[in-house]
């Protein structure tokens, strides 16, 4: 017991008095600036030193002509620090555009996401998959069963083996899901320089731009989901000339809206009147990738609108049954004295 006490007693001591004795050190030690003035000052005796003043004339003559080049050169550490900084990418943001299944009250509109296909199918199809959409599910789009048929034939789809073990290719059934433009990921980057073009299948929920604080505390009220179609349209009609010092890498194009960088190894995809619409839509760039991120947002989630239509129903039963429990509650305690 005396030990421990003596050892407690040693300790509070040290605990009270260390910071003591570092404050006196710090008030007892000269100031840096007067440390190094004194020998430029003074040498034997107190007399100013001739080669000192001769070498601080010429420094000072030498800022009195060239101040900015000081300056600059004392800034250019700051300078590159800042030039090496890694930009935050996308560099633009995707606009919050309008769409007819945003917000609780959302559905589809038919007739974009029937234009969207059409889009899908004759731009998008040549290089991305769709792995996880069967052909069947097109009769949500409006479509009929016969019609739903016709649209499977068009494509050949390898099936096997056989009786004789080899694999053939036959005409699409609804069944049947998309296929993909290639065999397998290696012949995908060896058709696209190196890149295997993502599928396509959940595309619109994998992919958006941070909308950063508050606006994300927004969207749990206003109940925005459409980040992943906004950022679609953006990355699909915002290709722009490479701003002046950029290089980009052999392959690549300059797209500021794209999440992992300047520039990506696709190719602008679509321009005005390379869809020809029957609907008397606007054949225009905007309208396709309008038109496009629609239907791969029904892709990615095809029962949207209904799950909606369900949680709407769910949150009046809510409400109903919160009033009914309430009278329930008053009808049964209230000659109950309290």
């Amino acid at each position: 017991m005396p030990m421990t006490r003596l050892l407690s007693a040693l300790l509070a001591a040290g605990v009270v008095f260390a910071p003591m004795s570092v404050a006196i050190a710090q008030d007892s030690a000269p100031p840096a600036g007067t440390v190094e003035a004194a020998p430029a000052a003074t040498a034997e005796g107190g007399q100013p030193a001739a080669e000192n003043t001769e070498a601080v004339q010429p420094a000072e003559a030498a800022a009195g002509e060239q101040p900015a080049e000081a300056v600059a050169s004392e800034k250019m550490p700051e300078e590159e620090h800042a030039e090496s900084e890694t930009p935050h990418y996308p560099i633009k943001k995707p606009d919050e555009l309008s769409w007819s299944f945003a917000g609780p009250f959302g559905s589809w509109d038919i007739g974009q996401l029937q234009r969207g296909l059409k889009v899908y199918k004759e731009v998008c199809a040549a290089c991305h998959s769709m792995n996880l959409v069967a052909m069947r599910n097109l009769e949500a789009l409006g479509y009929s069963e016969d019609q739903v048929k016709a649209f499977a034939a068009e494509y050949l789809v390898q099936d096997g083996p056989n009786g004789d073990g080899d694999m053939f290719e036959r005409p699409g059934i609804p069944s049947d899901r998309f296929p993909a433009p290639f065999p397998n990921p290696e012949a995908a980057a060896a058709a696209n320089n190196g890149a295997v073009p993502p599928d396509l299948s959940l595309i619109a929920k994998a992919r958006a731009a941070e909308r950063g604080f508050p606006t994300f505390v927004f969207d749990i009220f206003t109940q925005y989901a459409e980040s992943g179609p906004d950022y679609i349209h953006a990355l699909l009609t915002g290709y722009e000339e490479a701003p002046a010092g950029l290089e980009l890498q052999p392959g690549t194009y300059y797209n500021p809206y794209y999440l992992y960088g300047p520039a990506l190894a696709m190719a602008e995809p679509i321009s005005d009147g390379f869809v020809e619409y029957g609907d008397g839509a606007p054949e225009t760039t905007d309208q396709y990738a309008r038109d496009v991120s629609a239907f791969l947002m029904w892709a990615a989630e095809p029962h949207l609108a209904e799950r909606k239509a369900t949680g709407l129903i769910v949150m009046l039963f809510l409400v109903v049954f919160a009033a009914l429990m309430f009278l329930i509650k008053r009808r049964v305690w209230a000659g109950t004295p309290h």
